[in-house]
């Protein structure tokens, strides 16, 4: 039985209490920390749960009763209480994003290694059929070298989003939509395409004038042999359509899944490749559901890899791409030019006062709120089906 800990019991811990929650057999949360601990209370009561409640997650690190340890604070001390934690031997969950910078991230995996102990960074869009099935078929090769990627990382956010307390500020958040929302479709990109090699960006704040960080960022990303990509990461898009794209020699393939193909005619126009999409099609149709998805598909991973030594498909190393691609949007962003990657250790940008320092502070935050309304419905992204039953996409009461 693997026993648990909570960490911060903001929006996003009810989606970890909901995932171990169906595993009974094999794991048990046994404790909830948040320095509001009313809050932590709330969930133990919403979920009837007997777990122990804390108001500092000190207070655990020695506790024998605890094997894992899901991290779901405000990014900027992720890495304090991860590094914390691994040195008092547990296993680690960290929501996303993994870090405020690639040092703390290097600092989270180096505790890791220290330890010998599984550290795991939520991704849980991964752990989606469509996205899954994706995958798969990018792997099969069968479309050809990717010539062009586009990830359309599409949230809408109220004016009062940014009121609470930690948000909007590049001290406490971390950064703004390219970190905390594109961070889902960011990953996935690297999941599938790799590193690339240059980044130019372009960021901005259009609609919230009560926060320091951007809500809308357009970046353009160079691969080997002439590949690009295109993200845009956005809160001000109303109907949060997410897609990402994957335009290949032979066809075109996506998620929400969609397929087109091509064939030159002796003219040079095209032609429908109907053969090859039909193998396509076939292809995807062929490969294999999920038994668990969502944070619930990750936490089976994770509770996978601890009782077997195996490895989390998303690793720390997987969660430390990601930053590095999102540390090198921001720095284009910030200085107007190209930036080729990887970021070096004696970059300005590979520390958090580094990304503070060089930072566009758009607007002034206006206010600051403990608690925003924590029973209405949030939403967490796309299915990715190919036709939702809501133009939102997932939504979940907190």
């Amino acid at each position: 039985m693997i026993r648990v800990a909570i960490i911060g019991t903001g929006n996003i811990s009810g989606a970890h209490i909901s995932a171990y929650l169906a595993f009974p057999d094999r794991c048990r949360i046994t404790a909830l920390c948040d320095i509001y601990p009313e809050k932590a209370e709330e969930k133990k009561s919403k979920y009837g749960l007997t777990a122990d409640v804390v108001d500092a997650h000190e207070k655990l690190l020695e506790r024998e009763d605890i094997d894992l340890v899901s991290i779901c604070t405000p990014p900027f001390c992720h890495a304090e209480i991860a590094v914390n934690f691994l040195k008092a031997g547990k296993n680690i969950i960290v929501e996303k994003p993994m870090a405020a910078s690639l040092e703390e991230c290097d600092q989270i995996i180096a505790a890791s290694k220290e330890a010998g102990k599984t550290l795991a960074v939520i991704a849980q869009n991964r752990f989606k059929d469509p996205v899954m099935k994706l995958k798969g078929v990018l792997d099969s090769g069968k479309i050809g070298r990717v010539l062009h990627a586009q990830v359309d990382s599409y949230w809408w956010r109220g004016h009062c989003y940014y009121d609470l307390w930690w948000r909007g500020l590049w001290e406490k958040e971390g950064g703004g939509c390219t970190l905390n929302h594109a961070v889902h479709h960011i990953d996935m990109l690297s999941w599938m395409l790799g590193k690339p090699t240059h980044v130019q960006a372009l960021l901005s704040n259009a609609a919230h004038n009560n926060a320091e960080v951007e809500d809308i960022s357009i970046a353009a990303l160079q691969y080997p042999e002439g590949s690009v990509a295109q993200i845009t990461s956005s809160v001000i898009h109303h109907g949060e359509e997410q897609q990402i794209v994957f335009q290949g020699e032979k066809a075109r393939i996506s998620a929400p899944w969609n397929v087109y193909a091509s064939t030159s005619q002796s003219n040079g126009f095209p032609v429908k490749n109907k053969e090859l999409e039909r193998e396509l099609e076939e292809l995807y149709e062929s490969l294999p559901t999920l038994a668990h998805t969502g944070h619930e598909g990750e936490i089976h991973d994770v509770l996978n890899a601890i009782e077997t030594g195996g490895e989390p498909l998303v690793t720390g190393e997987s969660g430390r791409l990601t930053i590095e691609m999102i540390t090198a949007i921001y720095k284009a962003g910030f200085e107007h030019r190209m930036v080729e990657l990887p970021i070096q250790k004696e970059d300005e940008y590979y520390t958090v006062n580094g990304i503070q320092r060089n930072a566009i502070r758009f607007h002034q935050k206006t206010a600051s709120v403990i608690h925003l309304e924590s029973k209405q419905e949030i939403t967490t992204g796309s299915s990715y089906e190919k036709k939702r039953s809501s133009q939102y996409g997932t939504k979940r009461r907190f």
